[in-house]
């Protein structure tokens, strides 16, 4: 006959999570000891300096400024009106793959810039980029659209 003890019969576990734990200290152990016993031991080596092409007389790029009054400035150097297009023929005949970068003061007249802009057009140079910088945080209002023309 079968006695039935009055105790509940439980299962062995294994907990997983606690073994996982000491995995994970052990390893950083392990990492923190072997790091701390590598010393770095090499041999001091002179190595030559890295030395660019020597640069060439022919430029390659060239920032144009239109100022207020049509003042135009090639990198910084005022340049009369006149002289414009003859400087942008020397510049394009001197690299025919020069860019050229535009920019204008908020106070430049529109058809001022367009008319430097025509003129490196006109030349042949089609590398062309446009400087744009926005407003600092300046709000104007919007102009009054003009009168409707009357009949």
């Amino acid at each position: 006959m079968r006695v039935l003890s009055p105790v509940p019969k439980k299962r062995a576990r294994i907990e997983i999570i606690p073994l996982i734990d000491i995995m994970f200290f052990l390893l950083a152990s392990f990492m923190m000891v072997s790091l701390s016993q590598t010393h770095m031991k090499g041999i001091r080596v002179n190595l030559p300096a890295a030395v660019g092409p020597p640069p060439s007389g022919v430029k390659d790029f060239v920032s144009i400024k239109v100022l207020e009054g049509n003042a135009v400035f090639f990198d910084n150097q005022y340049v009369a009106d006149d002289q414009v297009l003859p400087r942008l023929f020397q510049l394009h005949r001197a690299n025919k793959d020069i860019k050229i970068s535009i920019s204008a003061q908020p106070m430049a007249m529109y058809g001022d810039v367009i008319g430097v802009l025509d003129k490196v057009r006109s030349v042949g140079i089609t590398k062309v980029g446009y400087q744009i910088r926005a407003a600092g945080g300046v709000t104007q209002a919007a102009p009054a659209p003009p009168p409707p023309p009357g009949p």
